[in-house]
């Protein structure tokens, strides 16, 4: 009895570690959680990587692509080499909602999954199904299904097994892997997969898409391993609304990249606390702001900000913020009204300082090469 009774409390102990410790909310909060119970960051272990940056934490991987490492080139030893073994591990199910994909590495990893019987299933933007490795995925039986309307499907992640996510701004493509600026984050949670899983089957199974979208995710606040999380779906949980309060609340600094920045709610939001004493620093991809119809960028630097136009000649693609060196906003979200209005998009408020560390330490990497 006594042996029984030790191997089970070891099962219980793996499987913690294997999932995290997730404490759940239905209710969600549109504040910044209170500095009393903000998250203890655990140790960070670096992930070693031919081309990028990665650090593994208790229940995550995180990643950042690294453009300019001259054996980029290569198109290979990035990010997509990691998301490829996590695919590759999938035992029942692989659901993808990807904007693009063009890597051939994630197309066999896709086929080899089909052909072992994992269920695989994808959603993409109507407008880039017709890609070669797209095309080849749905000539070899694998069900894939557009938005089919005027916004885009702008998400980039996919679930594994119910149990683990996969998400940030990189695009699933070797500009998106090697060229650009991303983040990519890998998490290990099952209530994180429930809730992707969740805005998946209401694009696939109810061919719901942008407005057509409701807010329903199972639990849009919930805790792992001390850390706080709330989880944003575009257009239905309205983000915009939910970013507003964590910048006014910030009380100490707000650094931001951003690919397109034409929202004047957060951009006066930010403004406003540059104006209370509050530091703010950002960089803003070169291209958006020079076609940015509203860009926010002149705006910041007519109010004296430390903004800048980025040095880097593929795209600044991160959509992030970080605000008082704890709180990370990241996803697919551009600080846009299409992201808000019309686009489907993902977004993850994560409370942990040690995350926001890697996130400043992305913010500083991006902005040394910035212009002046």
């Amino acid at each position: 009895m006594q042996r029984f009774a030790f191997f089970f409390t070891i099962c219980l102990l793996i499987l913690a570690c294997q999932f995290g410790s997730d404490v759940i909310s239905t209710t969600r909060p549109v504040t910044a959680v209170p500095s009393s119970v903000t998250s203890t960051p655990s140790a960070l272990t670096d992930i070693p990587m031919q081309i990028g940056y990665g650090v593994s934490g208790p229940w995550f991987e995180l990643y950042f692509t690294d453009p300019t490492n001259a054996a980029k080139k290569q198109e290979t030893g990035g990010p997509d080499g990691l998301l490829v073994a996590s695919l590759d591990s999938a035992r029942v199910a692989i659901d993808m909602a990807a904007y693009s994909l063009n890597l051939k590495d994630v197309e066999s990893s896709l086929l080899h999954a089909q052909q072992r019987g994992v269920k695989v299933r994808i959603v993409m933007e109507s407008d880039n199904m017709n890609g070669v490795i797209p095309k080849a995925l749905m000539a070899a039986g694998i069900p894939m299904i557009g938005d089919h309307l005027q916004g885009l499907m702008h998400n980039k992640f996919a679930v594994i097994d119910r149990a683990e996510v996969w998400t940030g701004s990189m695009n699933f493509s070797f500009s998106g892997t090697y060229d650009d600026n991303n983040n990519l984050m890998h998490i290990r949670s099952t209530q994180v997969a429930d809730d992707y899983e969740s805005e998946f089957d209401q694009m696939f199974v109810d061919h719901r898409f942008g407005s057509q979208l409701i807010s329903e995710t199972p639990h849009p606040s919930l805790t792992i391993d001390g850390t706080p999380l709330n989880i944003y779906f575009s257009p239905a949980d309205h983000i915009q609304s939910a970013l507003l309060p964590l910048i006014n609340d910030a009380q100490s600094s707000i650094y931001f990249l951003a690919y397109s920045f034409t929202s004047d709610p957060l951009g006066n939001a930010i403004r406003q606390r540059a104006a209370s004493g509050v530091k703010v620093a950002g960089v803003m991809e070169t291209e958006q702001v020079k076609t940015d119809v509203g860009t926010e960028f002149a705006a910041f630097r007519k109010a004296g900000l430390n903004v800048h136009e980025d040095g880097n000649p593929g795209l600044m693609h991160h959509k992030v913020f970080i605000i008082d060196n704890q709180i990370v906003v990241m996803g697919s979200y551009n600080f846009t009204a299409s992201a808000e209005k019309s686009n489907d998009e993902n977004l993850i408020v994560i409370n942990n300082s040690g995350i926001a560390a890697q996130y400043m330490k992305e913010f500083q990497r991006v902005y040394a090469v910035a212009q002046p």
